[in-house]
């Protein structure tokens, strides 16, 4: 890496302006930005409904979410396509969103702490990392050496395989509340109150144990509708062509909530309650509360992030035909701590460069910033109608569960691509044993969550999230096996695998 030149520039045709400049008629431009906001859109709404779930907020709350990360991923998009100032902004067709590496963290902390302070955690925590990410963003080129490949693949895999939890709960019924597989026998509880009032005081803690199946889990008929979302996208995928096929997650999503709506599944009362127009308001929750240790859990997320990002953008160099710098990498990268920050304060969370515009970018040929800019607008727009917000929080999980295997389940092929395209597994040995180790210690919270119970309560947000512990692992054994010798070429061939 030079010091002033990533990429190779590639002037525009005949009219001097470079594709990445050109500035499209009006009507094209919506269209396209359209696309990109479709595209998007699944994936965008997905981390606020797990994480807004596993905080057990209210619907309107949940809602309230979707429509501040829908108002904000617009903003970020504007300034990383725009640009603002020399400092922020990569000025190239980006779309950003919810990062899913931050995914397990958020709901390792709302598990332990539901309700709104688990908010006020958990939205503490990301602006204090964004705003650590926009120092760290200059010292991020010197850390490429430490995610060859090997590390980048394992850590995405890990991801991915975390999330499939998600899907999988979506499907049939989350674990814990009133979907829960077993509840406690209701004979069992009345013995229990009647037998209390004759004997002393209870311990404290004493519960009955649920021991009696739970209708409510895996209902035929919701397996059925995560089938037919699953069939659906699926078969949009194989036979589907160009643009349709990019949005088969949506449009499988979109069937199973109009058969879901038409067997009576879905409750529209807060779509109906919620108005056409609010701003989105900064602290909603009140104000953030700033937990050390939560911060630095952060922070490691958005290490992660920045190296993938830098991935992304060294991939949509080659794709446009646009010189990456050093200043634009620079300032790309300040622009995911910055939106992390906006997203923290508008209630919502760390933003990264979606790689599946990134690909977009590539079926299209349409190389204009000001396309992505476009689809900026229209998502502010969108973050602005509650009412779009109340609707993806009516659709019911189950419908959400065929897409979501899907979509998580994408994440870890992804991983799995870029090990195999990235990591020469016949040449070294050594690779084996560091996705092996590493995958391991991303399943530890998944089949042992009270595997930190002895342990320091301060330390549990940095080693309950699964994709932390990969990371960590991924990272020192890569070190100790490799040493610290990636190059940026290895970065960019991960990116390109991960974009198609």
């Amino acid at each position: 890496m030079t010091p002033n030149s990533i990429g190779a520039d590639t002037a525009g045709p005949q009219t001097g302006v470079h594709p990445v400049d050109e500035m499209l008629p009006a009507p094209k431009l919506f269209t396209l930005g359209l696309q990109h906001v479709l595209v998007m859109y699944a994936g965008a709404v997905a981390v606020p409904l797990i994480v807004g779930r596993a905080l057990q907020l209210t619907p309107t709350q949940v809602a309230l979410l979707i429509s501040a990360d829908l108002f904000v991923c617009g903003i970020v998009t504007l300034i990383q396509s725009l640009g603002a100032t020399r400092w922020f902004g990569i000025k190239m067709p980006v779309m950003m969103g919810v990062t899913f590496a931050a995914v397990g963290p958020m709901v390792a902390i709302g598990t332990a702490n539901p309700g709104v302070d688990g908010a006020r955690m958990i939205f503490g925590s990301i602006i204090a990392a964004g705003f650590i990410a926009i120092f760290l963003a200059p010292l991020v080129a010197r850390m490429l050496r430490f995610f060859p490949p090997v590390v980048t693949g394992s850590i995405i895999l890990v991801i991915g395989v975390t999330l499939m939890r998600v899907g999988i709960d979506w499907v049939f019924g989350i674990q814990r509340g009133p979907t829960a597989p077993q509840v406690v026998d209701p004979a069992h509880a009345a013995w229990l109150q009647a037998a209390a009032a004759n004997a002393p005081a209870m311990p404290d803690g004493l519960k009955l144990a649920a021991t009696v199946d739970n209708p409510a889990y895996a209902q035929p008929s919701h397996i059925a509708i995560s089938a037919l979302v699953l069939v659906v996208v699926l078969l949009i995928a194989r036979y589907g062509r160009g643009f349709l096929s990019n949005i088969c997650v949506l449009i499988g999503i979109v069937l199973g909530g109009v058969v879901a709506a038409l067997a009576g599944m879905m409750d529209f009362s807060h779509v109906g309650s919620a108005g056409w127009f609010a701003f989105v308001t900064p602290f909603s929750f009140g104000t953030p509360i700033f937990e050390p240790v939560m911060i630095a859990t952060m922070v490691l997320v958005m290490i992660v992030t920045l190296i993938e990002s830098t991935g992304m953008f060294l991939a949509l160099s080659d794709l446009t035909g646009r010189k990456l710098t050093r200043p634009m990498l620079e300032a790309g990268l300040r622009t995911d701590g910055l939106g992390t920050v906006i997203g923290g304060i508008f209630n919502t969370f760390p933003y990264t460069s979606f790689s599946q515009n990134v690909g977009l970018v590539g079926v299209t040929g349409i190389r204009s910033r000001y396309v992505c800019a476009a689809g900026g607008l229209i998502l502010i727009c969108l973050g602005l109608v509650p009412k779009m917000g109340a609707l993806a929080e009516a659709i019911p999980t189950f419908v959400l569960g065929g897409a979501g295997i899907v979509m998580f389940g994408m994440v870890a092929a992804t991983g799995v691509r870029i090990l195999g395209a990235g990591a020469d597994f016949a040449r070294n040995r050594h690779n084996m044993f560091i996705v092996a180790v590493s995958l391991g210690f991303g399943m530890i919270p998944m089949v042992a969550p009270h595997f930190l119970m002895w342990m320091p309560h301060a330390l549990h947000p940095l080693i309950e999230s699964g994709i932390l512990l990969a990371s960590i692992s991924a990272v020192a054994l890569n070190a100790f096996f490799n040493g610290a010798g990636a190059t940026e070429a290895d970065l960019r061939a991960a990116a390109q695998v991960a974009e198609h």
